[in-house]
Order: C-alpha cells, then sequence, then structure tokens
C-alpha cells in the first residue's frame, strides 16, 4: 500500500469535511452541503463516502479527494498536505537520505542568513541616525509606516561590515555568508559588505522566504542606483516575481496578475489597495516567470510598460533600434506562444509617457483601474507598434516586409483560432486581403518558421540509472480498441490481465515522467477544444491532473510531478525524485523500464511498429513520421473520456437521488443535469480529436 493510500485509508473524507463543513449531511448515499469555497445558497457540494471523494458542482466545478480538499481549504501544495494529514493519520513518512538531508539542511541555512539578514537591516532604520533615510521614504516616496514594516524595507549603513560582523556574531562562517549573497571576497581574500549606504528591499520567494536583496543608492554620486543580490543557490531571478508572496491571494481571487518592473511599484501599488501586482526580476520576462503567475491563478497576465518602453515613440526611431527596446521582449513573449502554453491572456497595459507606475500611483491612485480596463490583447499591441511608422502610402513591398517580420511571431500560436484571427488583423493593418494575407502566410510557413531551441535535458534524477530515461514507449492505435473492463488484475494477477486503461494511464506517466514540459501540449490542446468556452475550461475541459488517473499511484505520481514542476528550487526530475517514498521511487522505475515483451503483452501486442525497434533505436528513428507529443495528447484526451464516463455515471445517480428522494431538491437536479450536458459536450469533441 502505497503512503497516500495508507493515509487515506485512515481518515474518514467524510468525517474529515464535517470538522471543517459542519453543515455536511447526508443526502442518500452521499453526503451535502454549501460549499465552503464559494458564496452559494442552494447545497452543490457533494461528499461520497464510498469513493472517499469530494465535488462542488456550482461555480467552483472541481472536485478530488481528501489531499486535494485539504490543499484547496488550506492553501497547502501537495507536499504540505501530504505532511499534515501524515502527521494526523499516524503514517511516517520516508526519512530523507543522508545526501538529501544535508543539501536541505544547507539550503535552510542559506534561508536563514538571508533571513537573519533582512531583521538586521530593518533594525538599522529605526535609529536616529537613520532619519533622513525614513523622511525619505515618508516625504519623498510616500510610504506609510505599515507599509514600510509590511514589505520589511530597511537600511545598510555606510560600512564594510555592518552586516557581516552581525552575521558572524550569530555564528555564521564567511563562506555560507558569501554564498547567502550578503558579502563579497576580493581577491586578495578580504570580505566585505555587498549593501553599504542603501535602502534595502528584502526579496522574497512565493512561500515568503527571504532569498536576496534590492538594494537603492542612497547617494547621489553612488555608480550603481539599484544592485541586486548576486545568483546564487538560492535566488535566482529568472524564477522569481517580486511581491508573489503578498499578491497570490488577490491574484487568485481575481483571475489577473499585473507585472511591473520596479519594486516600488509593488510597493506603491498594494499600498494603494491593488494587491494582485508583482515585479519581474531582472530584464526580460522569463517562461519561469510567466509559469509562476499562471499556476497561482492569473490567468490573465497583463505586462505594465510606459510609453516609451510600449514603442509609441517609434515614429521618431527605426523599428530596428526598437528591436533592442521593451518591444524585442515583447515579440518574443508572442513568438514563445506562453499564452498558449500556461493557458493565460496575455495584455499590454500602458500608462503615460515620463511616469513610472510608482509616480502614477502617487499622483492618481484612483485611475490604475481604468488603466487595467484598457490593457490591449499582446498579438493587437506588437501589430500596432510594428506598423506604426506605415505611411499612408506605403508601398505593397514595404507592407509584405513588415508582414514577413511580424508573420513569424503570429503563426508561433498552435491555437488555430488564435492564430487565424491574429493573421487577418494584420491583413487589415496592412491592406492586404485576408485571403491573400493566409495564402501567402501559407506559402511562406517554411521559411518563416523560428523553432524554440530545445531546453537542454534534465539529468537523470538520483537513483534511477540513466538508461531508464533512454527509451520511449509507444501505444496501441487511438481507434478500434476495446478492452474487457472485467480484467482488472489483482496481486500476483499476470501483466496480461492488466486492462488497457491502465496501460494508457502507464503510457502517459512514462512519456510526462520523461518530458514534464510536455504536459503544457496536452494543456494546451484540452483548451483549444475549449474553444473559449469558460463552462467548458473550468468543467471537463480542464487541465490534465490526477483526477484523470484511477490507479492510487499514479494519481500521487501526477500530483507530485505538478508539484515539483511548480516549484523553483531544482530541475522537475530532481526534485521529483527528492520526494518520492520507497514505492512511489518503484513505481517509477517501473514505468521507465521498457520492456517490449511484457508492454506488448499487456496491451495484445497492438502496435503499428516492430517493438524491438521502437526500444532499441527510439521511436522517432524507427518510423519518422511518429509523434510521442501527438500521441501523448491522444492518450491523455482518451484517460478524459473515461473520467467524463465515470463522473457522468455518478451524476445520474446523484440526479436520481434528487428526484426521487425523500428531500425532492429540483435546483440541485438541474445543476446535476446541466453538469451531465456539458459533459456530454465535452465527450463530442473528444471523441472527434481522437477519432
Amino acid at each position: 500500500m502505497s503512503t497516500t493510500d495508507d493515509i487515506k485509508s485512515r481518515i474518514d473524507i467524510v468525517s474529515y469535511v464535517q470538522r471543517h463543513v459542519p453543515s455536511l449531511k447526508k443526502a442518500g448515499r452521499n453526503h451535502k452541503a454549501c460549499c465552503p469555497f464559494h458564496n452559494e445558497k442552494t447545497p452543490s457540494f457533494v461528499v461520497n463516502p464510498v469513493r472517499q471523494t469530494w465535488h462542488c458542482f456550482g461555480a467552483c466545478a472541481e472536485g478530488g479527494d481528501i489531499f486535494t480538499f485539504a490543499q484547496k481549504l488550506h492553501g497547502w501544495d501537495f507536499k504540505e498536505a501530504l505532511r499534515e494529514l501524515a502527521a494526523e493519520a499516524g503514517v511516517e513518512l520516508q526519512r530523507q537520505t543522508p545526501a538529501q538531508k544535508t543539501r536541505s539542511d544547507h539550503l535552510e541555512k542559506l534561508r536563514g542568513i538571508a533571513s537573519s539578514a533582512a531583521d538586521f537591516f530593518q533594525d538599522a532604520l529605526r535609529p536616529e541616525s537613520a532619519a533622513g533615510i525614513r523622511s525619505y521614504l515618508r516625504d519623498q516616496r510616500g510610504l506609510s509606516d505599515a507599509t514600510v514594516q509590511a514589505f520589511q524595507i530597511g537600511y545598510a549603513p555606510q560600512s564594510w561590515d555592518f552586516m557581516l560582523r552581525a552575521l558572524r556574531d550569530l555564528g555564521h562562517n564567511d563562506d555560507d555568508i558569501v554564498e547567502a549573497g550578503l558579502a563579497l571576497r576580493n581577491e586578495n581574500g578580504r570580505v566585505y559588505d555587498r549593501f553599504r549606504n542603501r535602502l534595502i528591499i528584502p526579496i522574497r520567494d512565493e512561500r515568503g522566504r527571504v532569498v536576496g536583496f534590492g538594494g537603492r543608492a542612497m547617494d547621489a554620486n553612488d555608480s550603481a542606483k539599484y544592485i541586486n543580490s548576486p545568483q546564487s543557490t538560492i535566488f535566482d531571478k529568472s524564477r522569481l516575481l517580486y511581491g508573489l508572496d503578498m499578491a497570490k491571494s488577490a491574484i487568485r481571487d481575481s483571475g489577473a496578475v499585473v507585472i511591473v518592473e520596479g519594486y516600488m511599484d509593488v510597493i506603491q501599488a498594494h499600498q494603494a489597495g491593488y494587491a494582485n501586482v508583482v515585479a519581474q526580476m531582472g530584464t526580460a520576462m522569463t517562461e519561469p516567470q510567466i509559469e509562476l503567475a499562471a499556476r497561482r491563478g492569473g490567468k490573465k497576465i497583463i505586462l505594465a510598460l510606459d510609453a516609451d518602453e510600449a514603442g509609441l515613440n517609434a515614429t521618431s526611431r527605426s523599428l530596428e533600434r526598437a528591436h533592442s527596446s521593451k518591444l524585442n521582449e515583447l515579440r518574443e513573449t508572442l513568438r514563445r506562444d506562453y499564452a498558449s502554453k500556461f493557458s493565460v491572456d496575455i495584455e499590454i497595459l500602458q500608462y503615460p509617457a515620463g511616469k513610472d507606475l510608482d509616480d502614477y500611483l502617487r499622483e492618481s491612485p484612483d485611475g490604475f483601474p481604468d488603466l487595467v480596463r484598457g490593457a490591449r490583447n499582446l498579438a493587437d499591441f506588437v501589430i500596432d507598434r510594428e506598423t506604426v511608422t506605415l505611411a499612408a502610402n506605403v508601398s505593397v513591398q514595404e507592407r509584405l516586409a513588415v508582414a514577413k517580420r511580424i508573420l513569424p511571431l503570429l503563426r508561433a500560436s498552435e491555437n488555430h483560432v488564435y492564430r487565424e484571427e491574429n493573421l487577418q488583423k494584420l491583413a487589415r493593418r496592412l491592406r492586404i486581403s485576408e485571403r491573400d494575407m493566409l495564402a501567402w502566410a501559407q506559402e511562406q510557413a517554411p521559411l518563416l518558421r523560428q523553432p524554440t531551441p530545445a531546453p537542454p535535458q534534465d539529468e537523470p534524477p538520483p537513483d534511477l540509472p540513466p538508461e531508464y530515461w533512454d527509451n520511449e514507449h509507444e501505444m496501441p492505435p487511438a481507434d478500434g480498441i476495446t478492452e474487457d473492463e472485467s480484467t482488472e488484475n489483482s496481486a500476483g494477477s499476470p501483466a496480461t490481465a492488466k486492462p488497457l486503461k491502465r496501460a494508457i494511464e502507464e503510457f502517459c506517466l512514462s512519456v510526462l515522467l520523461k518530458d514534464p514540459d510536455l504536459l503544457y501540449q496536452v494543456n494546451r490542446k484540452l483548451r483549444e477544444l475549449a474553444a473559449e468556452d469558460e463552462d467548458l475550461l473550468k468543467g471537463p475541459l480542464a487541465e490534465l491532473s490526477a483526477d484523470d488517473f484511477t490507479q492510487s499511484q499514479y494519481r500521487a505520481l501526477m500530483t507530485f510531478l505538478q508539484s515539483s514542476m511548480a516549484q523553483d528550487d531544482m530541475a522537475p526530475m530532481e526534485h521529483l525524485a527528492l520526494e518520492l517514498d520507497d514505492d512511489l521511487r518503484a513505481a517509477v522505475r517501473a514505468l521507465l523500464i521498457s520492456d517490449p515483451d511484457a508492454v506488448s503483452d499487456r496491451i495484445n501486442g497492438n502496435f503499428r511498429v516492430d517493438l524491438n525497434d521502437i526500444f532499441r533505436r527510439g521511436s522517432q528513428k524507427a518510423r519518422p513520421g511518429f509523434s510521442l507529443k501527438d500521441e501523448l495528447i491522444v492518450r491523455a484526451l482518451q484517460l478524459r473520456l473515461q473520467r467524463l464516463d465515470n463522473e457522468r455515471v455518478e451524476m445520474q445517480y446523484l440526479q436520481e437521488e434528487a428526484q426521487n428522494g425523500s428531500e425532492r431538491d429540483e435546483q440541485f437536479s438541474e445543476q446535476i443535469r446541466s453538469k451531465i450536458m456539458l459533459s456530454m459536450r465535452a465527450k463530442a469533441r473528444l471523441n472527434v480529436a481522437v477519432s
């Protein structure tokens, strides 16, 4: 029995939920209550004691097991839920290996140094000698004492060893202080403070842990106005959004995040009551930063630019020079198709020229919502900026030159609807017929394609030999397959008794374990099938999750995999290897070992090409036309079809009880009927996609 199964066998979900939702009452074979996650008058929250699951049939349209309930209720990630529920159930989690504990302890020590430094910097702002700094914050920056306290703003005195002495007194050695980014060591071996006579802004990760600092010079003659902590074991600016720890609740509630460029912009926005504002770290937006915002519920990501950054002054400079400006970053964001990859809308917010957001908010705090409402779609914005210098009488050749520059950006999206819509917008802007533009785009496609460089492959995680990562699985064709659901194997049954459902789950997980980023491709396909239908996007065509797997170990692995993809400390597979207990590590090994005979038996030998070729040379070499990504998408959609079938059966029982039970509930019955109809719509689209 896996750890998660052991926990679920010891904690009854009905009892657990009733502790937090006292109104939960028995209703037929299930238990019902008003959903604890949204306001409602008619109960739509159902707990199934047999399956040990919960589901909200109302506005949330979510469900899961005791782990997902605990995560949603308490705001935990899966690891936190596992730890807390294991403690309650009396289940001992796997102890860390000595190497894992050494690494974990070292990271904790460095974060502890950073946290202590933040306290020392904050304390240094209090003495009379720092009165001028406090006056600067209050009078020039307009920050209240409460805001300064909330963001733990501090001061680094004009001293070569203020922080060094303070941290040494706590028992920390110079090597660790340097590694944590608080001190420098010169070529002569002398160690001295990194930050001197600077306003200090602690930088925290999304969990609220101090990992670095930003320092603003208080002397106008200082050569660098801002300096940040260096890249280190705990500080990776490409994977951080400043203020996210304080903004995540507002982002989740509003569904939107505004990304600005400066610390002070964020601090001023929060003081003005706009808590869903964060700042990018570094000079360019990165994919991990977009992912951070998206997974915190930011389905709309708004990038804030001033007029010059936005390219509004392009009439006074060539577009070639603009390629080195902020506009080039927006081009790259569009080309890499982050919007489709992370299921978000990316928009551009502009504020007046000559002002940063800090200035604007101090002068016109009430005008910020209007700025946000006026944000424009990224593709529209880039098209406008790229064509801003075109004269009314521009030649066809010049218009085609612009089209050739923009088309790779617009064609990057794998969402057919968005792609065609953007091409039509460009055609109208360039005064070229839509039909000619689309035809020309098709002709130019091979020349315009700009493939994104493949990311470096992660190293195999500890204790999983490299050969486990060198094979690719193949599955039988999607059509013409039947299975006998009665062949569920018991312990000790031969592999040939495993039904196709489990084989598909194994295939999907094994591919995702080898290349986690393919999960984004699966989710992109689900979004494409939903075609911007919010009910489908939030319900039956939501992103692939543990709920799409029936085997408890696979559900746990999928949850851990998503959790590993969500963290920023290390590569996903390295993190996964550190998180799993012995049972799940064994399951990973079993999934990644490619035994042609066993796999062939399990799925009745129904492969499209010779198995030995696949496992010996890799499927791409064995059959050049084969696409592992496309195969995974089809199989994942089949998992979703199976899940919808199972859920529909349960909903039909609930509807029957609502109509015929002792407490007839017409409103709940109508809710269930609507969910069933929505499920049928999703199933129709899925069937077309896998046929």
